[in-house]
């Protein structure tokens, strides 16, 4: 039986340069969507997917990360002070009893494969997801939950994958389709990152959530610099696909692309419209913009 997934990868080093200025001396991690930041619904995922050690591999300025995790005992003692008890309580259990969370220091941003193999000590030789918090997933069933279902059933590296448009291709590591699979599965024969448009082996895109085995490491160390003369994950995984062990999940749930300002408004827009508290006044406005803007 493939042994069990415990363990997930949160690299958050990256410098968030798509979101200047905003993330000049804020972690784009810490974006929030209404009042959660981005990372912390990746978290909740991986949480409710069965993980219990959260490693999040940082960078110089990525300080703020750690203390989102943390204890803040004044902020508590005055939430408590105040009467504010349910909201003190959302806060000492962002991270719940029993989860524990580990911080590993990326010296220099060199790309995800570098940022995956900085985990490597904390990893050991276990079975890891990899989550980015860019992509924020919504649905009964996430992504972290659908790669532990098919590892728990057969093991190996998994991707999570979602078609995208052609004129989209350039922006994602794209899988080169192999055999159909049980489950609504395929095999993955090869992944190119970020091809040219028109040379795309599919339209399937590897998405940010990984499920992968420990030998990850051992052929990440001797990889050459990829893209953007970066030690790319995805190179990594085309070597792992042509020896056979990749295979990929259809992502179930919707995702909004919170790396780029537009999937950032969808994200807000549509979780402030399903909020309980203001999800009708919210709506009533946009609708006075849409008529306004009509006439």
């Amino acid at each position: 039986m493939p042994r069990q997934v415990k363990k997930a990868v949160f690299p958050v080093a990256g410098l968030g340069t798509r979101f200047l200025p905003a993330t000049k001396a804020m972690p784009k991690e810490l974006l929030p969507i209404i009042d959660k930041p981005l990372i912390q619904y990746a978290v909740e995922e991986a949480i409710a997917a069965g993980i219990t050690e959260l490693i999040f591999v940082t960078g110089r300025a990525k300080r703020a990360v750690e203390d989102h995790f943390d204890s803040n005992f004044e902020l508590e003692y005055v939430l408590a002070s105040k009467g504010k008890t349910e909201t003190r309580d959302m806060v000492r259990n962002i991270v719940p009893p029993g989860v524990d969370c580990i911080f590993v220091r990326q010296p220099e941003a060199m790309g995800l494969g570098h940022a995956v193999l900085c985990a490597q000590s904390v990893v050991g030789r276990e079975p890891f997801l990899v989550i980015l918090a860019d992509d924020v997933l919504r649905g009964e069933t996430l992504g972290s939950e659908q790669l532990i279902r098919s590892h728990h059933r057969k093991g190996g590296t998994i991707l999570s994958l979602q078609e995208v448009a052609p004129d989209q291709v350039s922006s994602y590591g794209i899988v080169q389709p192999g055999a159909a699979l049980e489950h609504d599965e395929i095999s993955v024969a090869g992944l190119v990152e970020k091809p040219a448009i028109g040379k795309a082996p599919s339209h399937l895109a590897s998405i940010g959530r990984y499920l992968l085995e420990p030998e990850v490491f051992d052929v990440l160390r001797h990889l050459p610099p990829g893209f953007g003369g970066e030690l790319q994950l995805a190179d990594a995984i085309n070597v792992l696909a042509q020896q056979g062990s990749v295979r990929g999940v259809p992502l179930t749930s919707h995702r909004y692309d919170c790396g780029s300002k537009f999937g950032y408004l969808e994200a807000i827009v549509d979780f402030a419209l399903s909020h309980p508290d203001f999800g009708e006044p919210f709506a009533e406005l946009l609708h006075r913009h849409v008529e306004f803007r009509s006439r």
